[in-house]
Formats: structure tokens, sequence, C-alpha cells
């Protein structure tokens, strides 16, 4: 029987969920949250109230509802303390976890040096390590696609964001930034996690994969603070960063940089094993791909000049970030009691714009788990209603590094369709795991088998 929470005369009613006491949804939500939130959505429609322990958790399920939440109502919700116990100890005041006055300076100083007419200079740098990855697969090769596509946007990252070839620490690197986004994910999900600082096991992984981080990232600030040369890539244009008179010091440059190179990989790491996969799986959809990329191409390297000819390339890479958004959900916590679009939120609700669930809501998406990329085509790209399709977040705190991201994803997957086709091993069960770190990546590694083409 579902229940309702109607607090004020005049509210509407929130669909209660029926669950146990005392622990509520919390081991459904850790156990299978992907699942739980597409039964919110299916049965309980744009809204459901269900509890993490004692906390009550209020998912959105619509766009007008996740309007209301991150464009309309910014002023009365902010990370919680759940996050920012979570994110704290490893990315300090990152631009991800910092609120206020803080965030608003340290958004202002940043936001130039992610609009497009700015990264445009980088896509040399995104196809020259697509290039040079891609050469190192022989035809017949069986790859892990996801660790193949961390250590490329790995090294695409380090290039420019410290003007650093990391391309042969990639593996050391890559794996100290999954163990701390693990530990992260391990914190958001216990109601009483460990901390970092403790001699556990978990806690002393957790501190020696960040110490690796932080060496390179603070060596490299010191290098660049010690240098006469003008170069061009974020931490420079960081360093030189004012407002009003003052730029960060050595402590807020290491925090942005490391929040920049965790999200700056991870996330379009994930879109594009997610890309490779659906394409392995839809062979006519890999072809047409292909095609276009040979027309437009014909053999050479791509820039960003054909970006605008790579229409389909660019639809494939969106419609899988709609089935497998790499940033599966955004959450809030209510400063104060409020409510949105007249539904009553509590002073420290949890509210939960569930992004996974609402790209898979069919009456945004028509059969909403076939991959379909026609759905981005401009015209009908234009019909969906605005925060129906949101893989970067909306409203003020939307992922900075969006127009970046989606260039990125975008090069790297017409370069890398022109040289090779991906075959999936037989047998494997593939499913999307949001416990292994803070985005969805595979639950086991997706091996496939390479197919260099004809020619490339």
């Amino acid at each position: 029987m579902v229940t309702a929470i109607k607090d004020a005369p005049g509210a509407k009613s929130i669909p209660e969920i029926p669950e146990p006491p005392l622990v509520g949804s919390m081991f459904k939500h850790n156990a299978d949250r992907l699942t739980l939130y597409q039964r919110v959505a299916r049965e309980y429609g744009d809204i459901g109230l269900m509890h993490y322990g004692p906390f009550r958790l209020v998912q959105l399920n619509s766009p007008d509802l996740v309007r209301s939440l991150l464009v309309e109502h910014t002023a009365d919700f902010d990370k919680g303390d759940g996050m920012h116990k979570a994110f704290h100890p490893i990315i300090g005041n990152g631009l991800f976890i910092s609120e206020g006055e803080l965030h608003r300076k340290q958004r202002k100083l940043m936001a130039p040096s992610f609009q497009p007419r700015h990264i445009v200079s980088y896509a040399d740098d995104m196809v020259r390590y697509s290039e040079q990855i891609q050469r190192t697969w022989h035809d017949g090769q069986v790859v892990d696609i996801g660790h193949e596509m961390t250590q490329l946007t790995m090294s695409i990252v380090g290039k420019v964001l410290f003007d650093a070839e990391v391309f042969t620490e990639a593996d050391e690197l890559g794996s100290a930034m999954s163990t701390v986004l693990s530990f992260v994910n391990y914190s958001l999900s216990n109601l009483f996690p460990i901390p970092i600082t403790w001699p556990v096991p978990r806690s002393n992984k957790a501190r020696q994969a960040l110490a690796v981080l932080d060496r390179r990232i603070n060596q490299m600030i010191a290098d660049r603070r010690a240098s006469d040369s003008e170069k061009n890539d974020f931490l420079s244009v960081l360093l030189r960063a004012r407002e009003d008179g003052s730029g960060m010091d050595d402590k807020q440059l290491r925090d942005e940089s490391l929040t920049l190179f965790g999200a700056g990989h991870e996330t379009t790491a994930t879109a594009l094993t997610w890309t490779w996969y659906l394409l392995a799986q839809h062979p006519e959809i890999f072809a047409k791909v292909q095609r276009e990329v040979d027309t437009v191409l014909q053999g050479r390297t791509a820039t960003y000049a054909d970006l605008a000819q790579l229409p389909y390339s660019l639809q494939v890479f969106k419609e899988a970030m709609r089935l497998y958004p790499p940033a599966y959900a955004v959450s809030r916590v209510a400063l104060r009691d409020c409510d949105l679009n007249g539904y009553p939120i509590k002073k420290q609700d949890l509210v939960l714009a569930a992004i996974y669930a609402i790209h898979r809501r069919p009456e945004y998406f028509s059969n909403p788990d076939v991959f379909d990329p026609e759905r981005f085509t401009p015209e009908r790209e234009k019909q969906l209603p605005r925060y129906a399709y949101m893989p970067f977040g909306a409203g003020p705190r939307i992922c900075i590094g969006n127009h970046f991201a989606l260039m990125e994803g975008h090069l790297l997957l017409a370069n890398l369709a022109q040289h090779v086709s991906f075959e999936l091993i037989p047998g494997q069960h593939i499913v999307p795991d949001p416990n292994k770190t803070i985005t969805i990546r595979p639950h086991d590694p997706i091996k496939m088998v390479v197919k260099r083409r004809s020619g490339k």
C-alpha cells in the first residue's frame, strides 16, 4: 500500500514507498540503486519518498521538478554533510564540493577556460593521443575497453590540464584515481563510514593512492610557478586567473586540479566505454558511424572543424550517455523547509534528481531501453522537454566541463572508428555498477576483440 506525505493545506502529496522500519530502502539502494530508481519512477511517477536509514530521501523523476530543484531553488539547498564528508578529504574545497561565495568565486575564475572558444585549442592533443593508443592495438587483440579508455582520457587530461605527458603513467595514476573515487563511493553509501584517517586496510589504500596523486599534482604546480614560459594548459590559466586582484593559492590550485583531473577523465572514459559496448551490440549503427567518418575524413585524422560534418557520431555519443549517464544522479540537501512545485520538502531532506531514471522514462523517450541515436537528430532533440536529458546536470552547478567532454567524446569516437571495430567476447554478463566509483562503470571489465579495418 502506498501512503502519501502532505504536510500543509493545499500541498501536493508525495507518494511514500513501502519499506521496512529503521533501515528503510538503504539495503536496496546500496545493492542496486539504478533498478530502485527506475522502479520508483515507473510505479510512483514524478516523485517518491523513501528512507535511507533514518533519513528521508525524495526522488525526483520529472524535468519540471528537476528545474525547480536545480534552477529555481538553488539557495534552499546545498550538497549536504554526507557529500562534504565524503569528498572533502579527497578534493578539499574543489569546485565540485565548495559552496556559497567560494564556489561563486572559483566558478567565475574558471569558467572562461571552459568556453568553446578556449577548449578548441585542445582538439589536436585529443586526436594525437587517440592516434597513439590505436597504434598499440593489433588485429585480433583482446582488450579491456574500459581500461583502454581510461588510459586514453587520463593522458588527454594530463596534457590539457598540466601540459604533462602522462601516457606512460596512466596506469598508476588511473589506478590511484579509481581507488580514491571508490573510497568516496564507499563513504557515500554507508551511514557510518570509517574515515580515511583510520589505520584500516581500506583507508590505508585510499591514503596511499591520494599521496600518489598529491605528489604528482603538487610537483606540476611547483614546476609551473617556477617556469617563465607561457603555456596554454588549464593549470597555467588557473595560475593567471584573477578576481579583484587575487588569484588561487597552492592549496586551492591543488584542490581544483585534483577535481578536474578526476572528473576530466573518469566521466568521459566511462561514457566512451559504454559507447563502444553499445556499438559492438549494434553493428549496423557501428557501420553507419564508420561510413560517416570515412566520407568526411577520407583517412586523415579528425580536427575540430570536422565535427560539424560528423553529426551522427555525436548522436551516438549522446544516446550512449542517455542510457548510461556517467553522473547517474544529482543530490541536494534542504537547508530549510520549502516546496518544489507544491511538493513539501523538509529541512535536511536528501533530494535526488534521478538522471538515470529520467533518461529511461517512456514519456520522454519511446522504447527507452533501445539504443537509438536517431533520438538526437537536431529536430528531435529540440522536441525534448528541458531537463529530460541532462548527462551533465543542470542549473548554475551544471558540469563546468560539459563542452570539453562533448568535444572530446565526439573526436575520439570519430577518430578511433576510422581505424578499428570492436567485437564483444561472447558469454559476458555486462551490467552497470554505480558502487565501483562515483560513475556507472561496468561491474566487470568489458572484453573486446580489436578488428583493424583494412587499409586503416
